[in-house]
């Protein structure tokens, strides 16, 4: 029998039990592929990490839904670099090894910030689907649509679904019975990040969003806070010609009583930064 600790910490929280809980196992080397999904499971969080060590980079970082490994995701990336700090004793500069490539990862105390894999040439293509669709999908109209829904990727792909008002995002249901027509991204995921802007200076603008995803065992889910799709957020400013350099301040949680504080800052040069405050919870152990 093995013993493995974890950590539990909060990501974009500003307070206690705010924030997107993560589960970060300390040093996952010794835990195959299958307990490694079983522990996610276990856990039952929207991600969980392990740590490993890296020969390019500080560590290299698995992430595991309680249904499949993920290449890279936001909130993981900010969750493990703060607890890799406190393991290895270092500064406030880390890079970090996932599948979808090495990212770059800088702390302002605990608010940490790190620059999205794919910055500076976001991937984009249409739904292929009808903008109606895509808005009854979140139980809205076309009328609501700031403009048509796009997919974007700087690291992970996800459908994006800008809105007109902030109305349009608290009044966002899926609708149960086109489940199975939802559009699939290249990982086979179902997703839908809605978004509107609730004040926008050119330079600067507040957000409010919300992102849904489908279930393993079927309904949809909502999580609090998505670093990812606040990159692809980046992504979605730069592909549709929106003024740079912008900063941007993104509320998400709201619905589902986590509060989530998201920092996106889009350079001129294009790289997507995307930030926010984490908190550690707890710590424990595994035998396995």
């Amino acid at each position: 029998m093995a013993r493995y600790g974890f950590r539990i910490v909060n990501v974009f929280a500003e307070s206690t039990f705010g924030g997107n809980p993560l589960c970060v196992f300390e040093d996952g080397r010794g835990i195959s592929d299958d307990q490694m999904q079983a522990l996610a499971r276990q856990f039952n969080l929207s991600e969980t990490t392990f740590l490993m060590p890296s020969d390019r980079a500080d560590a290299h970082v698995r992430i595991f839904t309680t249904g499949y490994e993920m290449r890279f995701a936001g909130h993981p990336t900010l969750g493990s670099a703060h607890v890799l700090r406190d393991l290895l004793g270092k500064g406030d500069q880390l890079k970090l090894d996932f599948k979808a490539g090495l990212v770059d990862v800088t702390a302002q105390g605990n608010t940490w910030t790190f620059i999205a894999p794919a910055s500076g040439m976001p991937a984009t293509r249409p739904t292929g689907l009808p903008d109606e669709f895509i808005a009854r999908m979140v139980g809205l109209t076309a009328a609501d649509l700031l403009e048509s829904p796009m997919w974007v990727d700087t690291g992970a792909d996800q459908l994006l679904i800008p809105v007109r008002s902030v109305d349009a995002v608290r009044r966002a249901q899926p609708a149960g019975d086109l489940l199975d027509q939802w559009p699939v991204s290249s990982l086979g995921r179902k997703t839908a990040y809605l978004f509107a802007f609730e004040e926008d200076g050119g330079n600067s603008a507040n957000v409010l969003a919300r992102y849904f995803f489908t279930m393993q065992g079927g309904g949809v889910g909502e999580d609090p806070g998505t670093g990812s799709a606040c990159a692809n957020l980046g992504g979605w400013l730069i592909a549709t010609g929106r003024q740079l350099p912008r900063k941007v301040q993104i509320r998400q949680g709201e619905a589902v009583n986590r509060e989530c504080r998201l920092h996106l800052d889009v350079g001129t040069n294009k790289r997507i930064h995307v930030g926010g405050r984490v908190i550690e919870l707890g710590r424990g152990f595994v035998d396995i």
